[in-house]
């Protein structure tokens, strides 16, 4: 009678500790899980900014070059213009 008591108690121990083992391994996944999530969002959040700051180079350069083609247009204009006006000798 007292071996099996032992028995029993020992298996209560052993599953205590397992279960404590369990409960551990969960807590160091969620803890890894959270990392990866915080990770994610900084990554998104800087990826975000970095585009926006792209886009906004890029919506000037386009401003930039439509003001550049009208300058051309009008230096083009102006030139055929002149070269079709009589010339005084």
């Amino acid at each position: 009678m007292a071996t099996s008591a032992t028995t029993l108690k020992q298996n209560e121990v052993a599953a205590i500790q397992k279960d404590w083992k369990n409960r551990e391994f969960v807590e160091v996944v969620k803890l890894n899980m959270l990392q990866i999530v915080q990770f994610l969002n900084n990554f998104d959040s800087s990826a975000r900014y970095k585009l926006s700051c792209i886009n906004e180079k890029l919506h000037s350069l386009e401003r930039m070059l439509e003001f550049c083609e009208a300058a051309v247009q009008t230096s083009t204009s102006l030139s055929e213009a002149a070269d079709e006006m009589p010339k005084e000798e």
